[in-house]
Formats: structure tokens, sequence, C-alpha cells
């Protein structure tokens, strides 16, 4: 018997570029959520009963032709979480300016004014239009799994629970085969099939990091995401640098999305919460990027790149103290191809790297997290291994971070994140995860690295 639905096909969109165009993710008319088989979908309850998992139209997230992961000539990942170039467009610095396209609005027109107190751009040579990034397709390691049945999958889960002890060999072998929204409607068929919940039979038979792992993969990336936003907020202490990984990684249809299910499961707004738990301008950091309301189109004008580098060097290096509200308004609305040609042009500029001009600049909290969103914009892949590098250094393991990270970039750039993390450290991702843990756990993370380098 098959599931309805699924599999969905396609994913990444391969036309109209990202957004999709046409009733796709982020939606394009009718603000948030989609109101024609959108996400959450509106009719037909969890799962979705046609369309697959999440519920989209033509052009959608995930779209309609070509599989999962995308296998299409010129496929990609959508930038940010997911993480990686536009699919089918020419790209600028890096993931940058589609030709031909309008400067985008709400920037000061214009070129900056002379400001004899600025360093020069070097004698005046005009910029070198920057050249299209190499489109290298599906940069995930878990793929769809031919054939997968959630009605057939979990009968193999009930039956690893069922009478003495736990089969966890064949618990790893089946989650660690499928991809997320293959691995999702299991919960729904458990419950239809056996009239039980799978979480709740799950964490009566597994322990420790292990169970939390499992559970971690059985949530849509949104739902895991609000979940780790919750326990980062309440937890003992607050996970300031969880807070900035997720916000400032995820696109702005994700961040919307989270926002309803933080208010739906937990009764108040993520913004309130942050507000609540979170002070000066690091609360100010936060609540901007919990807004989701960065621009996201391609285009950059070189031009406005440059006045915001000017802009940021005239609210830090150039100034008496430091203007962080300057700081906060180009990083936290700015687009991401945008962001990194304003620190390319910082760096000429001032002869000086944009997180060092941070780090001497600014301290404590709002310090750490202005690195973390300038680190996230400018190279997701080796801030990410970064995380997981921090998150297995030293004394203990950083559980939560590493099942974070290894469950939401297995499916979006966990191949770019092996290769930074190979160049960064001298030894494989898989190496590092293979001696920081142990038993089933283990396992199953190696599973999500996809292998060693």
């Amino acid at each position: 018997m098959s599931y309805p639905g699924y599999p969905p096909s396609g994913y990444p969109p391969q036309a109209g570029g990202y957004p999709p165009q046409a009733g796709g993710y982020p939606p394009q008319a009718g603000g948030y959520p989609p109101q024609a088989g959108g996400y959450p979908p509106q009719a037909g309850g969890y799962p979705p009963q046609a369309g697959g998992y999440p519920s989209q139209q033509a052009g959608g997230y995930p779209p309609q032709a070509g599989g999962y992961p995308s296998q299409q000539p010129g496929g990609g990942m959508p930038q940010g979480y997911p993480g990686g170039p536009v699919p089918g467009q020419p790209q600028g610095y890096p993931g940058g300016p589609a030709p031909g396209q309008q400067p985008m609005p709400g920037y000061p027109g214009g070129a900056p004014a002379p400001n004899p107190s600025m360093p020069g751009y070097g004698g005046g040579v005009p910029a070198t239009p920057y050249s299209p990034a190499i489109n290298r397709g599906y940069r995930g390691v878990i793929k769809d799994y031919p054939g997968a049945d959630p009605l057939r999958d979990v009968e193999v889960l009930r039956k690893a629970m069922k009478g003495f002890g736990t089969d966890e060999a064949a618990i790893i072998e089946i989650l660690g085969s499928r991809s997320n929204k293959q691995r999702v409607p299991m919960v729904a068929a458990y419950k239809t099939t056996y009239g039980k919940d799978l979480f709740h039979d799950l964490k009566s038979e597994l322990t420790g990091n292990f169970e939390k792992l499992v559970i971690a993969m059985l949530q849509t990336p949104t739902r895991f995401d609000a979940s780790q936003l919750k326990e980062a907020i309440v937890g003992a202490g607050t996970d300031e640098a969880c807070l900035i990984e997720i916000l400032s990684s995820r696109s702005n249809a994700e961040i919307g999305e989270i926002n309803q299910i933080y208010k739906n499961e937990y009764g108040k707004k993520l913004e309130d919460a942050i507000i609540n738990d979170t002070s000066g301008h690091f609360r100010r950091l936060l609540v901007s990027l919990c807004q989701g309301n960065r621009d996201e189109r391609e285009q950059v004008d070189i031009n406005m790149a440059k006045q915001d580098a000017q802009k940021l060097y005239a609210a830090g290096e150039n100034k008496v103290g430091t203007d962080e509200s300057q700081f906060n308004a180009i990083l936290c609305s700015r687009s991401k191809p945008h962001l990194r040609a304003v620190f390319n042009e910082y760096q000429q500029m001032s002869g000086r790297d944009i997180v060092k001009s941070i780090c001497r600049e600014m301290s404590g909290n709002v310090e750490d997290g202005m690195v973390a969103v300038v680190k996230c914009i400018r190279n997701t892949p080796e801030y990410f291994a970064e995380r997981l590098h921090k998150s297995m250094a030293g004394a203990g393991t950083k559980d939560r971070t590493l099942i974070r990270v290894m469950v939401t970039r297995s499916e979006v750039d966990m191949l770019d994140i092996r290769q930074a993390y190979q160049k960064a450290y001298g030894k494989s991702l898989y190496t590092a995860i293979s001696g920081d843990t142990s038993g089933d756990y283990k396992k199953l993370l190696l599973k999500l690295c996809g292998g060693s380098d």
C-alpha cells in the first residue's frame, strides 16, 4: 500500500529560481501562510492528502517534477536553509546578482558621496563584475529511498520495539536511509496503524542522545527548529549561539513557519520570548532576525554595496564608540548576496576583515551575535563546520549542537560542510564524530554525515 501523496516529486525548484514564482515557497501573494495548498496544509489534516508533504502548488516546495534530491541538470539548493546556489540562475558574488535585473529598492540611490576621512578604493578603478558561481547541484547526503512506504516502514519500527529489548540496528537502518519528507509521515502512519504515538513509544524504548537524535529526525525542519529555540530560551541559561545559528541561516519563509509553530505549540510569540530572555543590542539583533523580513533578491548593486561598507566603517572603526544600530540595520535587512559584496568592499576599503572590526568594536553577546551572523552569511558551510568543531572540542560534547547541525544540514549542504571541516581542521568530519561519540548514537550520526573524506 502506498501512502497518499508520497513521495512528492522534485526538490529543489527547477525553474523560476528561488523563491518559486507560482504558488511556490515562500508564497508570492496572500501573505503567510500560503493560502492555496500551502504549508501548513489547509485541508486534509496531517499529513496532507494530496501533493505530498508539505502540499504545494506548481513550482512550490517541494516542486512537482524531478525527484528529491534534485538530479536535474542545473538543479541546486536554495540559498540559506536550504543553503546553496539558486537553481538555474547565473550568480554573482557567490550566489549573487542575476544579470538584467533592476537594483533592489529601499537602498539610498547613487554612488557613495566622497568622504575625505574614508580610505580610498584604489585609484578609481571600476569594480570588476562578479563572475557567476558554479552550480554544483544537490549538496546534501541523505536522499529519497526508492519506493519507501511509511506504512511498511512503521511495521519495521514497531517490530523493532515490540517484545523484550529493542532492535536499534533496525531503527538506524530505516531512519538513516530515508529523507526527512519520507520520515515525517511515519508519525501519522504509526498512529493510523497501531493507534499509538510513535514519539511516546520511541521515548519509552530509547535513552540518551540516541533517543534525542531519533526524535529530531522524525520532525519537520521548522518544527524541530521551533523546539530548539524553545530549549535555547527556557533552559538553564540562554543558548545564545543556538538562537543566532537558526535565525541567521533560515529563509524568510522558514522563519515565518517557525514563528507560527512556536506560537501554536508554546502559547506565546517567539519575539516575546526573546525579549523576555535577552537585553540590549543583542536583544535588538535577535528581534530583527526573527522578523523573517530579509531582502531575498539575488541582484547586487555594487554602488550600494560600497555605500553600505562605508556606513559600517563610519559606524565602527572611524568613530569614537560604536553605532551598533547601524550594523544591526544592514546585517539584518540586506540580502545575503548583497552582504557578501559589502564584506568584500569593506575589506578593500578599510584593509581589515569585517569580523576583526566587529571584535575590536564590540564585546559580549552582541559581539558574538554579529560575528556569527557575518560568518553564516559569508560562508555557510564554513560556519557550520566551525559549529560542529566547537561542539566536539574540549572536555565533553555539546550534543544538542551536534545533533541539530547534523540533522538540519544533512539534506542541505553536508557535502560542503565536510569539505570545509577537512580543510579547516585537517581531518574528516566522519573521523571527528567517530572519535567523539559511541554506540548507536554514533552509528546514526555517521549516517547523516554520509561518508569519510
